[in-house]
């Protein structure tokens, strides 16, 4: 009988490993896993902060959105208004805002002045005017920081920056009273709870010296033993849904030593 053999054809080896995947095997790896690029060195870079831009002349906006982008931050969101501007940093949560001041519709110190109510993001003011009034109504607004016009990267720049700061001063200032306020609640309801178990400590020690003395009023005055007198009173204060306190005091006024009548001589 003749036996054939047979070969497989040959299957190559990069179509079962790769050739990194063969190297890191040669290199003493023993799970393909430790092959694969790691989540961190995926995500090398630093997140770029977003912003929203909001100005109503197209040629402006456009100057300002390549200004910031070439200096690495990430523009989300672009608005010709105050309510656009309002529309798109609730959405977009960015990480800070550029307003300007004179838009349609809506102005940019009202638009602020809802977004750093609802304390969204930090916004920076821009406009062309630098009357003192406006910049008191733009800090009045909430805005963190003012740019005059024509924008220029060495004063654009350091204000989102300090705009950014304070931001995140004020949340964690926020942050820190917040817990603050939590931690005195937890404080107060403690003592309100120690009050109370103080309170019910000593309304039962009350209870016990009045039951004690009624007890041994009926002991002395109606011939109870220890045991029936206290019987008698747990028994009388449950078939009758009085208070052993209540119980006590009226078996005391009844029984209790009276204070001898003064002889008028």
């Amino acid at each position: 009988m003749t036996v054939n053999n047979t070969h497989e054809s040959e299957v190559p080896m990069e179509d079962v490993l790769t050739a990194e995947e063969l190297k890191a095997v040669a290199e003493g790896a023993t799970s393909l896993e430790q092959t694969a690029p790691k989540d961190e060195e995926k995500s090398s870079e630093p997140r770029k902060r977003t912003v929203v831009v909001a100005e109503d002349e197209s040629v402006n906006r456009l100057d300002l959105v390549g200004m910031l982008e070439d200096n690495g931050y990430k523009v989300v969101g672009e608005a010709a208004n105050g309510e656009e501007a309002i529309e798109l940093t609730r959405k977009l949560r960015p990480d800070v805002v550029c307003m300007d001041v004179k838009m349609p519709r809506m102005d940019g110190i009202t638009a602020a002045a809802t977004i750093c109510d609802e304390n969204i993001a930090p916004v920076v003011m821009l406009t062309a005017f630098s009357q003192p009034d406006l910049v008191k109504q733009a800090t009045g607004a909430g805005a963190m920081a003012y740019v005059t016009k024509p924008y220029e990267e060495s004063k654009l720049l350091p204000a989102l920056e300090v705009a950014m700061g304070r931001f995140a001063e004020i949340n964690d200032l926020l942050d820190s009273v917040e817990r603050s306020e939590n931690r005195l609640k937890q404080t107060e309801e403690q003592l309100k709870q120690a009050e109370e178990k103080l309170k019910k400590t000593e309304d039962t020690l009350e209870e016990r010296k009045l039951v004690d003395r009624a007890k041994g009023l009926l002991m002395d005055k109606a011939d109870f033993s220890e045991q029936g007198a206290f019987r008698w009173i747990q028994k009388t204060s449950m078939d009758q849904r009085i208070p052993k306190k209540r119980l006590a005091m009226a078996i005391i006024a009844k029984y209790g030593d009276t204070k001898p009548e003064s002889n008028n001589e």
